[in-house]
């Protein structure tokens, strides 16, 4: 199984779907909580090429994006194949 990475704040709507997904799939993922962990902010930041919005996914290291470019890779299909890897 992959290793799961996703950056969220409390009470984001998306943050909450994406995790549903992953969740959905079987998937275990490490979570950071930026609103609880601010420290955390420039890391995600840095990571993810300069987005600043929550969530921010990564699998294998690899930057996702956010909880739209997830619902996309799964209805493309290219989803399950990269949390096999």
């Amino acid at each position: 199984m992959s290793n799961v990475t996703i950056y969220t704040k409390a009470y984001c709507p998306f943050c909450v779907q994406a995790a549903t997904l992953l969740m959905s799939k079987g998937v275990k993922f490490q979570e950071y909580r930026i609103d609880v962990q601010p420290e955390l902010r420039p890391e995600m930041i840095e990571k993810a090429g300069g987005r600043t919005t929550v969530p921010q996914i990564f699998i294998n290291e690899q930057h996702i994006g956010g909880c739209d470019d997830l619902v996309a890779l799964d209805a493309a299909g290219k989803l399950d194949p990269l949390l096999t890897q």
